[in-house]
């Protein structure tokens, strides 16, 4: 067991989920079938994103909010912050967006086939207004680290995708003692987007991917599990105007990456289409970067540090209908539990039975205690 100084955010979980941004007015909840509920079925007054599920529909919300720096009630009526059916209401801001969605959909579709080129943050930059002049200090400045949004071909003379990942495996302390855990228990600390603290966060995984984490927030419980096949967010009303959530598309192969992360002695044949892009940095740390691709298409980045050849940063993506949204995780202070390095939660046991019930769909949170 490995045991860390209280408050360390848990970088396993840490994600900055930017579709977690803002909301529509929820009417009252369907009660389909266990499966993928559709936004218009779900929320009031949705005029320019029909027809994508609920998860993707809340992405898109995130990718506004991180296209323009507002809030959610930057574009939603001021009291919308504690009343779910207030999000529906139009406002200036609702019916602008509609309009730039379908500009840009027509810019994707007349000039790159459909393709999603031009997003919200083509031209906003986090700005609410986009800037129309150069900066000079861009032209004329030192270049920002190279990051590319996708790896077209592995840069030459970089190393392998098989030794950046064999170094990886060889970090965490050796192939055979990384395939030997079989189930991961912690309990650590969160933050997540508009977050002013720490919440306390429980930790389950079990080979070859499933998980579960939940965060204990002032709220009631969020819970996001998946089960090796699905997967599902429950969340308290303050946070989310819906109980549960089927994930769908990016946001399901996302939970099964974070899985198999937990795992990593089968990365290499969970993602395909490996490439190394060329060298950037994580807070002053040179890094390697690998890019692969989910079943379904979607990309992943991971991050490896280029002296020590451990994971420092992962970034997935989902879709939506203004572009892709990225999930980042960062990881850091990585210490030694039974022989395999592990990152820093509160505390962590390995090996150790884990109920199958962890790993079932989770039920509506209750409220938070007063």
């Amino acid at each position: 067991m490995a045991r860390g100084a209280t408050g360390v955010a848990v970088n396993v979980c840490a994600a900055l989920a930017l579709g977690a941004a803002a909301f529509a007015q929820a009417q009252a909840p369907p009660s389909p079938a266990d499966g993928v509920v559709l936004a218009e079925q779900y929320f009031k007054n949705v005029q320019a994103l029909r027809g994508i599920p609920v998860d993707e529909f809340m992405d898109t919300m995130g990718m506004f909010a991180a296209a323009t720096g507002m809030n959610c009630v930057d574009c939603h009526v001021s009291d919308a912050g504690g009343d779910w059916t207030k999000y529906a209401d139009d406002t200036p801001f609702k019916r602008t967006t509609r309009r730039m969605v379908a500009m840009v959909n027509t810019l994707n579709e007349g000039s790159f086939g459909g393709r999603r080129l031009v997003t919200c943050f083509t031209c906003h930059r986090g700005l609410k207004v986009p800037a129309t002049l150069p900066n000079l200090d861009l032209q004329y400045g030192e270049p920002p680290p190279v990051d590319p949004d996708q790896i077209a071909r592995s840069t030459p003379g970089a190393p392998t995708p098989d030794q950046i990942l064999d170094k990886y495996l060889q970090a965490l302390g050796g192939t055979q003692r990384v395939a030997a855990i079989t189930s991961i228990t912690g309990k650590g600390s969160y933050r997540a987007y508009d977050d002013f603290q720490l919440s306390p966060l429980d930790l389950y995984a079990k080979a070859p991917d499933q998980r579960t984490t939940i965060q204990h927030s002032p709220y009631g419980d969020m819970t996001i599990t998946y089960d090796g096949k699905n997967a599902w967010m429950a969340a308290p009303r303050d946070i989310r105007p819906f109980p549960v959530v089927q994930y769908s598309g990016g946001n399901l192969d996302g939970a099964r990456v974070d899985a198999i992360l937990e795992f990593p002695g089968r990365l290499k044949q969970a993602l395909t289409n490996w490439r190394v892009g060329p060298e950037s940095s994580v807070d002053d740390q040179d890094v390697q970067i690998v890019q692969a691709t989910t079943p379904s298409g979607f990309l992943v980045k991971l991050y490896f540090d280029s002296k020590t050849g451990l994971l420092l940063r992962s970034v997935r993506y989902s879709d939506s209908p203004v572009g892709k949204v990225p999930v980042r995780v960062d990881y850091s202070d990585y210490r030694a539990v039974d022989g395999r390095t592990v990152f820093q939660l509160d505390s962590v046991q390995v090996n150790t039975a884990v109920d199958a019930s962890r790993f079932v769909k989770p039920k509506p949170p209750a409220p938070a205690k007063p």
